[in-house]
């Protein structure tokens, strides 16, 4: 298999530009809060650049919602002030290079309205037209090419995968209460959702303008989203199918985060897996060239305790949420590639022991589930860690299931989170670089 890789990696190498990115989009997004990162964790324009060599869209994260009046607006004018301008100054070096601007995504956290999309879905003509001319006066003065919906609709609420008697209690309950509802309305939103987007559509196209959706990770497509009603209203659709189980959803197990079929043994539940989310999309008359996968550069990092046990086979128990934040993601929890890198065994850390000692890697030689690191609890029961992940080798696995499935390519969550600076291997953007290749 090693070598059956290598080859097509050097025929990737080989091929013509033109007939590596001739049918595929490489969507990448980029979170600008990243600019105000300390130290090697920034990420600046000239280091973008690089990147966007390989993407034939950038998709610029994040606007928000003004919870009122239903407004778009910049979260942090301070800094987009500026910025969008740096941005798409390098349209004029990639000129086939389209730069969006997304609305929502996991930046606009409005603790005191936290269903504002739902109130923006509810609130009339009035309501959506502000949204939509708005959104409209936004692009066209800071020269985007288009939209991108991310919207913070409610999410599945989070279960236990594995077979307790705890579950088969919840299964129980769900007589009596209901499929873990956290939407009631959720039929009506869905209607008011496509008059949104159609509307929205129309109005953009007028004015010589885009637009794209981001299905964000855990976001019930069947409750939201009338496939084949919105699927013209979208230039491509964006598929995050990842993040399925993480430390703050799950904090005491812990189990791979976007596996790419489905995997039912200790009765996990079916929709947790790439598969599941795509044919969803393609079931329901999406066509396969409109659909982007998500493919994510970062990985969920749980603490283990005593009760995990050594093996680190997943689904792995006893976990106690979120492991220390990395330096660089500065979020419990969360590690980019460059931080995970730096854990796997090398010549530098060998030696090191306690919260510095390195990880045991665990390969999926299936290519179906992903890979995985670990280091047990020590004898005080402390410096445990489990991270699910994505590396460059499972990121081109999932490229070529991409074009296996005969999908529109592939949406990278995001650059930022790659090794823009090849502190790894010395090679910038690894993974970015991987999927273009595979693709």
């Amino acid at each position: 298999m090693r070598f059956l890789n290598a080859l097509l990696l050097l025929i990737a190498l080989l091929a013509p530009h033109s007939a590596l990115a001739a049918d595929k989009n490489l969507v990448c997004f980029y979170d600008s809060a990243s600019y105000l990162r300390p130290g090697f964790a920034k990420l600046l324009p000239t280091d973008l650049e690089l990147g966007l060599n390989f993407c034939t869209h950038l998709i610029y994260g994040y606007a928000g919602l003004k919870p009122h009046t239903h407004e778009v607006y910049s979260l942090n004018v301070d800094l987009d002030m500026f910025h969008y301008h740096e941005i798409i100054l390098l349209k004029a070096k990639y000129p086939k290079l389209k730069v969006f601007l997304s609305v929502g995504g996991d930046r606009d956290v409005d603790e005191a309205n936290p269903l504002k999309y739902l109130g923006l879905l509810e609130s009339g003509p009035e309501g959506q037209q502000n949204f939509i001319d708005s959104s409209i006066s936004l692009l066209k003065r800071n020269g985007f090419d288009g939209l991108d919906l991310a919207f913070q609709l409610p999410r599945n609420k989070p279960r236990k995968v594995h077979g307790t008697v705890g579950s088969y209690w919840k299964k129980f309950k769900k007589l009596f209460t209901g499929d873990f509802v956290v939407d009631p309305l959720a039929s009506e939103h869905k209607e008011q959702y496509t008059e949104l987007t159609k509307n929205l559509r129309t109005a953009l196209q007028r004015s010589n303008l885009s637009l794209s959706m981001t299905v964000l990770p855990n976001v019930n497509s069947t409750w939201y989203f009338d496939v084949p009603k919105i699927k013209n209203n979208f230039e491509f659709v964006n598929l995050l199918a990842f993040d399925f189980l993480t430390p703050e959803r799950n904090p005491d197990e812990a189990d791979y985060t976007a596996p790419i079929y489905p995997l039912l043994e200790q009765d996990r539940l079916p929709h947790y897996n790439v598969e599941y989310q795509v044919d969803y999309w393609l079931k329901n008359q999406c066509p396969g060239q409109k659909i982007n996968l998500g493919i994510a550069t970062y990985g969920r990092a749980w603490k283990m305790t005593p009760d995990s046990g050594f093996s680190g086979a997943p689904i792995v128990p006893g976990t106690d949420g979120p492991a220390p934040a990395g330096l660089q993601s500065q979020i419990p929890g969360l590690l980019s590639w460059p931080e995970i890198c730096a854990k796997m065994p090398n010549n530098v850390n060998a030696e090191y022991r306690g919260e510095n000692a390195p990880l045991r890697k665990v390969t999926d030689l299936e290519q179906r589930y992903g890979n995985y690191g670990l280091r047990p609890a020590d004898e005080n029961g402390e410096h445990g860690m489990w991270v699910s992940y994505d590396d460059p080798d499972f990121a081109a696995i999932k490229a070529s299931y991409v074009r296996t499935k005969g999908l529109g390519g592939v949406a990278l969550y995001d650059l930022t989170y790659d090794d823009f600076r090849g502190l790894c291997t010395g090679l910038k953007f690894p993974i970015l670089r991987a999927i273009k290749h595979f693709l």
